[in-house]
């Protein structure tokens, strides 16, 4: 993934979660809280017969197209928002880390040079220091290269 891929990426961050809840919502009926995708289950909750949240073959030819497509897109953007929320797991240093969690939240540079004390440069060199240890960090763009990514 390429620098401006993942300032994309980290820029589209709110609207991909909203969008996220609103497939959720239309395809399940209700919202999937995050820690849940793909979380083991461990005693009593795991001997328990249950049905499987992939939807089988039967269930896939009988979606129509659009069914389809808001199926792929979920599971893409799924992917995406677990990725960048896993991101400060491989980031160096706390205000990194900060600098990071304010982005995601839209926070401008000023809002967060203020916050933090610091300049709006400061911010964006710190940005530049972020997205450039992610390109960098093979971990993560391995969660964004997965095949549902794709």
């Amino acid at each position: 993934m390429t620098f401006n891929d993942m300032e994309q990426l980290i820029r589209d961050y709110r609207w991909i979660k909203n969008e996220v809840t609103r497939l959720q919502l239309i395809i399940y009926g209700y919202q999937v809280p995050m820690n849940s995708w793909g979380v083991a289950q461990y005693g009593i909750d795991a001997a328990m017969p249950k049905g499987s949240s992939i939807r089988s073959v039967e269930e896939m030819d009988a979606m129509d197209l659009r069914d389809k497509r808001q199926w792929d897109r979920l599971k893409k953007y799924e992917s995406y928002i677990y990725a960048v929320e896993k991101a400060p797991d491989f980031l160096a240093g706390e205000k990194n880390k900060i600098v990071f969690d304010c982005m995601l939240e839209g926070m401008s540079y000023r809002k967060i040079g203020s916050h933090l004390e610091i300049s709006r440069d400061k911010v964006r060199e710190v940005k530049e220091d972020i997205i450039s240890q992610l390109c960098q960090n093979g971990h993560f763009s391995q969660l964004l290269n997965c095949d549902k990514c794709a």
